[in-house]
Formats: structure tokens, sequence, C-alpha cells
């Protein structure tokens, strides 16, 4: 279990995140939701170890986590413009990591992560000869093959539309749910947070709204704040809220 308690940062004398509690259980994925400048990547960071909190602490498996560096706490990212080195091909790109660990995975483990995201047929291809989707699967393979303990993904679908945005949302899950690894995804949309998440953790300037499951905050938001930001931006994806929660909020 990933545990955070009265997690808080500022900048320049100014609040971005102020209190944050939040249990996230094994296996679980967790989004991040809020509106720009709302503090959800500050938390992700933090999460991380790139940013440094101010106050509070940080758990895993009841180990504190607080002053550990980034590179020792078995957390790895994805970030949003998935960070792939130009000058290697995919298969390149998704062993890179693997020359500096210890103990590196088999090559049965290796090639079950690239079967299971179907990129057998591009190992051998150029980062620029990729489609978005296929650059995303090239970056959640090379994380997944390095074992991390937590998966942290940085809008992991902004960059992608339609039926691969739909794939790739489908492999998260499956990712999740096939290795029982905790994700922590930071999201702007609240479709996709309600449709991918197991949980979500709503932030409104630095304090946390909501956190509870999507048919939670669909039918029980905690304030009007939650009320507005989730029901008003979906206004527009009526068909996908239909299906998932009911012909009263879609």
């Amino acid at each position: 279990m990933l545990k955070l308690e009265n997690v808080s940062k500022k900048y320049h004398n100014k609040s971005v995140l102020e209190n944050i509690d939040l249990e996230i259980q094994p296996g679980e994925i967790v989004s991040l939701l809020g509106q720009s400048g709302s503090g959800k990547t500050t938390l992700l960071n933090i999460i991380l170890g790139l940013t440094k909190m101010d106050s509070g602490k940080i758990y895993y498996e009841n180990e504190d986590l607080t002053n550990v560096k980034m590179k020792d706490r078995g957390f790895n990212i994805v970030f949003q413009d998935y960070a792939l080195f130009p000058h290697l091909n995919a298969y390149e790109n998704i062993v890179y990591g693997l020359k500096n660990k210890k103990s590196m995975d088999s090559k049965n483990e290796l090639h079950e992560y690239i079967d299971f995201l179907e990129l057998g047929p591009h190992l051998d291809k150029k980062i620029s000869q990729l489609s978005g989707g296929q650059k995303q699967r090239v970056a959640l393979t090379r994380t997944l093959v390095m074992k991390p303990r937590i998966l942290l993904l940085d809008e992991p679908l902004s960059a992608l539309d339609g039926v691969i945005k739909e794939s790739i949302k489908e492999r998260i899950k499956s990712i999740a749910k096939q290795f029982q690894l905790t994700t922590i995804i930071v999201t702007h949309d609240p479709e996709e947070a309600l449709t991918l998440s197991d949980k979500i953790l709503i932030i409104n300037q630095g304090h946390v709204s909501q956190f509870g499951t999507p048919h939670e905050i669909i039918h029980e938001p905690n304030n009007e704040f939650v009320k507005d930001f989730i029901l008003k931006q979906l206004h527009i994806k009526r068909q996908n809220i239909f299906h998932l929660f009911g012909e009263q909020y879609a």
C-alpha cells in the first residue's frame, strides 16, 4: 500500500498542495484529476521523488520513503511526451534501462512484455516510424521491463485520439490487472479518469475535493466544485457516461 500523510508543498510562498492524505491499495488504478494548476502534477512528482515536499510523510508497504531518493524508490514514470530516444529503434529503447540493472530480466520475461503490448512487428522500427499509439506502447514496455513497484503515468492519453486512445486505455487496465501493478495517472480529463480508474483523487487549488470510486463521484459528489467540474465537462460526452453511470447523468 502507498500512503501519503499531510503532504504539503509551496512555491515562492504560494501553497500548491495542502495536507494531502491518500491511501492506494496494491493493484489499484488511481487518477489524480484536476484543472491546470491544481497541483496534481506536483503531487505525482512528489510520489516519484522528483520533487521534495515541504512537510508530510510517504510510506510504501510500511517503509518510510519521505527522504528516499527517486532512484531508490523503485517507482517508474511514463512521461507525457514518452521521452523515447530518437536515435534508437523500438527494441533498443525498450531494453535501454536493463543494462544498468544488476539482475536483467530473462529473454522470456522481456518478450512476455513485448508480446503483451503487441510490439513484435515494430521492434526494428525507428521512433519516427511509429504511430502515437505505438510510441506509447514502447514507453510502457520500457517501463514495465524495469519491474516498477508503482507505475506513474503523466497524461498518458492526451496526445492520442479515438480508437488508439481507447486501445491504450484498455492496455493500461490490463497491465494493472495482470501484473497487480499499482498505477497512478495524472489527467485533466474527467471522462478519462472515470472510465479508466478504480478511484479518483480530485484536487482543487491544492486541496482534496474528493477521493472515491467513479460511481461515488458521479452519484455522491462531495461539493459543488466536484459536481460542476465533473458533470459540466462530461456534458459533451453523453454516450460514454450513459453506459457507465445511467441515464440521469448522461
